[in-house]
Formats: structure tokens, sequence, C-alpha cells
């Protein structure tokens, strides 16, 4: 199976000029706890291993990805000119080749493109950057209507499994009284967070209704993908998206 085959492709109406990929943890080179396409330098990988999984995966686009430096924060990156790993959790581009990517086991990736095939990005949607405005932040940093965007919502962890605080839900609330929706209590006298429902808040906010993804469970699938929170020690996933 070649490596294209392990990825996912963005079911989404984007323009013909927008191209993006979702990788798996499958079709690398690393080993466990790390198996196989581990894709992040940050989580005690062999260095050599990583950047054979990048070169791998470096086939299936037209140049290096910006590899970010993610803080959780609210900095985006252009694509187009930036520098060697920025310290940001979004980026954007209106550079033909020039690959945007954000990583994640279990955070949620958002990518974002217009109608016209002009501009796309890419975001880092943890829970704190996704409450303190990261969508918000690269939807502004791409300067174009957020009527004629359409976003792809990739593979984060699903509302069965992420169990958080009340500092989080009452964080969220504070800003949006109806994100309350996106919370049920759990058995634990915590709540169950749909990280999924909390982004599409957010994007529709901001005037982005067309709205895709959002299905895919981290947690629930180890067959597929990485997961901190279920297990600990792991890889990274990448979502890619870039003008042709």
């Amino acid at each position: 199976m070649s490596l294209l085959e392990h990825c996912l492709i963005p079911d989404w109406p984007a323009p013909a000029n927008v191209q993006a990929l979702q990788t798996t943890r499958n079709g690398g080179y690393s080993v466990a706890p790390y198996a196989s396409l581990n894709l992040g330098s940050h989580v005690g990988d062999a260095p050599l291993t990583v950047a054979r999984n990048r070169m791998l995966f470096s086939s299936l686009v037209p140049s290096e990805p910006v590899w970010l430096n993610q803080v959780h924060g609210l900095k985006v990156a252009d694509a187009g000119h930036a520098g060697c790993l920025p310290e940001a959790d979004a980026s954007i581009s209106t550079h033909p080749g020039a690959v945007c990517v954000v990583m994640t086991a279990d955070c949620l990736p958002v990518l974002l493109c217009d109608d016209k095939g002009t501009v796309v990005g890419t975001a880092h949607a943890g829970w704190r950057g996704l409450c303190d405005g990261v969508i918000e932040a690269t939807v502004s940093a791409m300067q174009v209507s957020a009527s004629t965007l359409m976003a792809w919502l990739g593979p984060a962890i699903g509302p069965a499994a992420f169990e958080v605080g009340d500092e989080v839900r009452a964080a969220f609330v504070a800003q949006q009284p109806h994100a309350a929706a996106a919370f049920v209590a759990s058995n634990q006298g915590k709540w169950l967070a749909n990280i999924y429902l909390l982004a599409r808040l957010r994007l529709q906010a901001l005037g982005v209704t067309r709205i895709y993804g959002g299905d895919l469970c981290t947690f629930s699938d180890p067959q597929r993908f990485y997961s901190y929170r279920r297990d600990g020690v792991t890889g990274r996933m990448g979502t890619f998206i870039w003008l042709k």
C-alpha cells in the first residue's frame, strides 16, 4: 500500500486548485509507541526516523511543508514567507506551492479555503487555542470575507471521550452562552466536551457556514489515529493544505 493510500483526502467541495491531505498513523518508519508515520519531532521519537517519515511524505506535496513550533497560541504564520520553524499554531498561504501544516493527536485540525481558491489556511485547535481564538485569528489573517470561506474539521478526540473540568466549560460559555450545548455532564462530576461543535459555533459566529468533516474520533480509533489522551506517549499526524 502506498503512503497516499494511508492518507485521508478531505471530503469538501474545495476549488480544484486547493489540495489537502490528512495523514493517519500508518505508512512510516517509526516503531512503538510512535508507530508508524510520526511527523512530530518533539515527542521523543528518534530524530532520524522522524526525518525519514517527513521525507517520505514530501513526495506527496510540491514543497517542504512549513512545520510549526506549536504552543497552543494564536500566532498565524504565512507559509509563503515563513522562516525556519516559526512559533505559531496556524498558517495561511496565497502562494501556489507553499504547504501549510499543523500536527495533532487529539487536538482539532481545521482547514480553510475560499471559493475562488486564492487563499488557504490551517489551524491547530486544542481546547485552549480554540477558546482563545485561534480560528478567529486564522480567518482574519486570510483577509477575505468569511462568507466566502469553507472549513473542514479533521480527526480529533470525539465527544464521547473528551472529558474536561468545570473551568473549560465555563471559559467557553462565558464567551458564547450557547456553547453550553457542546457539554454533557459525565458520571465523574466533569463534562464531556464536543470540540467539533465548539469549532462549528466559532466558525458560524464569524460567518463561515459551510463546514465539513468533524466525524473522526482519534481516541476511539487506535488503528488509524494517534491519541495523546489515550496513549500519553505517542506520535503526531499532519493536516496539510496548499494551492496548486
